[in-house]
């Protein structure tokens, strides 16, 4: 049998790596995009593409139905908050996301549904350490970090939705990433981020302030991050939509490299600049700054400062023994060299190849 995939987030970083990938697949016969975002460059050629361009959270399903898609891969989600617009990013988010949970669990149709949701639900908060791997056992808790906060209620919804469900027999997984990285997320669609800033991408405007702030790399005592680069999570994605079926289950992993994570010398070393400590509170009043000052567009709206103050370490190896994934890439790897499938659009000079 051929699938039919609809993929929800298809003009952003991950998810139009989905449409292209999958549409490359022999076993898929056409790949439903549907973003509020024009059809990107990116995606255009794309055989077995058919693109929607609307908004989650507005009506889509009529555009839909007609291709009765048995996978649904849910990644559409306004990450940025929205300066002064809380609500239309509520709506977008939450109402949204319920509206593709409902069309999947009462559309017998859909085989599975894949929900990519966040490592960041877990919280950072002053007791955090290092040295704790939270696993998917251990509860989300409620931060005045938005983005967090709304993936926490939208997996909520998720599953009182699963539990009142029509379609009995579809498969659910949501994936809790670690942050993304990769040759496509660095360099072909450069946007604020931590990499970003840190690499001295990021030109004109407000920009220059944040250029000035990290032109040395201000770590708090505890900050670490850990990363997963771009083509694990495709890999990962694939299995579970394409690998052997667990119809009837709901399953959720953290998806993140085993082995140590990456601390403030170590994005020191790669960036090239010296280190210098400071004190979350230091850091809590350069987000305030920036925040209102640049609108929103440097995306540290209320409490985003706490994941820069304070560790969130996952452990990622549930999906290694339920599903066999193997990663490929540790996460320095993937946040220092630029191996991957798109790494042939890296400038040659910038290019770290680790083999």
């Amino acid at each position: 049998m051929k699938h039919t995939i609809l993929i929800t987030g298809a003009a952003g970083y991950v998810g139009a790596m989905l449409c292209r990938h999958f549409s490359a697949r022999e076993d898929v016969e056409r790949v439903i995009a549907l973003d509020k975002e024009p059809e990107p460059e990116f995606l255009r050629g794309t055989d077995k593409l058919i693109y929607i361009e609307r908004n989650v959270a507005d009506e889509w399903e009529s555009g839909v139905e007609p291709y009765h898609p048995d996978v649904v891969i849910h990644a559409a989600w306004q990450i940025r908050e929205m300066y002064g617009k809380q609500d239309e990013e509520w709506r977008s988010n939450i109402d949204g996301s319920e509206k593709v949970f409902r069309y999947a669990f009462n559309h017998p149709h859909v085989e599975r549904l894949v929900y990519f949701s966040t490592v960041a639900s877990y919280g950072a908060f002053p007791d955090n350490t290092i040295e704790h791997r939270f696993t998917e056992s251990e509860p989300f808790r409620t931060t005045d970090y938005r983005y967090a906060e709304e993936k926490r209620v939208a997996e909520e919804r998720l599953r009182a939705l699963w539990d009142t469900r029509a379609n009995k027999d579809i498969q659910v997984d949501v994936v809790r990433p670690a942050a993304i990285t990769g040759p496509r997320g660095r360099y072909m669609r450069v946007r604020f981020g931590l990499q970003s800033a840190l690499m001295g991408q990021l030109r004109g405007g407000i920009y220059r302030i944040v250029s000035l702030l990290t032109a040395v790399v201000p770590v708090t005592k505890k900050w670490c991050r850990q990363f997963i680069h771009e083509d694990d999570v495709v890999s990962i994605v694939e299995i579970l939509a394409f690998g052997a079926p667990r119809y009837g289950e709901f399953n959720v992993y953290n998806i993140c490299p085993p082995g140590p994570v990456v601390l403030g010398e170590d994005m020191a070393r790669a960036a090239g600049k010296r280190l210098v400590r400071v004190h979350p509170y230091l850091v809590r009043a350069a987000f305030f700054v920036l925040w209102h000052l640049s609108r929103g567009r440097v995306p540290t709206g209320r409490g985003a400062w706490k994941g820069y103050s304070y560790p969130i370490a996952v452990d990622g190896s549930k999906l290694t023994r339920e599903r066999g994934y193997r990663y490929t890439h540790p996460s320095f790897d993937a946040f220092y060299y630029t191996d991957g499938a798109y790494e042939e659009f890296v400038p040659s000079h910038l290019r770290r190849s680790k083999l």
